[in-house]
Order: C-alpha cells, then structure tokens, then sequence
C-alpha cells in the first residue's frame, strides 16, 4: 500500500488488518507503526491491530472483532464481498 507492506488486506472494505510482535513495543518501532498507521487511514484505508497473544490465546474474540469490521455486527449474515476495481484506461 504505498510505501508500505501490510499483513493482511480486504480491499472490498478497505480493511487492514496488521498483526504486531512484542518489538511493535519498542519506541521507534511504535514510531514508525503510528506514522504508517496515519498514512494508510489518510488514504482512506480501516487498520485493526491484534498482538500475536492474542492470536494465540483468544482466536475467537479476534474472528469476531474482523467479522465486526467487515458485516457491521455480530449478528449479520456473511456476504460474498466484492471488490469493484477502477480500471485504468490504455493511453
């Protein structure tokens, strides 16, 4: 995205979802987390963040926290999401 790589993307909604390692605690990794965070919201772009702990010791709550993000709420219905691409004209 830009200048920057993510971990994981949704472009239908423009969701990035970035899972941090223990050095996203150090301060110039932090830093440079928060400026990338900045950009990417800037153009337009959702970030969620989860620790690698919480990956491994509450799965469920962070599957819930993406459905949240992608349907709205716990209780909606899943949906095949579409991402329309704007096609670049040749020149």
């Amino acid at each position: 995205m830009g200048p920057y790589v993510v971990d994981f993307f949704c472009p239908a909604k423009r969701l990035i979802i970035e899972l941090d390692g223990g050095h996203h605690n150090e301060d110039g990794v932090a830093e440079h987390d928060r400026a990338r965070q900045s950009w990417l919201e800037n153009e337009g772009y959702r970030v969620i963040r989860f620790w690698n702990s919480e990956i491994a010791t509450d799965l469920t709550a962070v599957l819930e926290r993406i459905y949240v993000e992608l349907y709205g709420s716990r209780e909606a219905e899943a949906m095949h999401l579409q991402h329309h691409r704007k096609r670049r004209m040749p020149t």
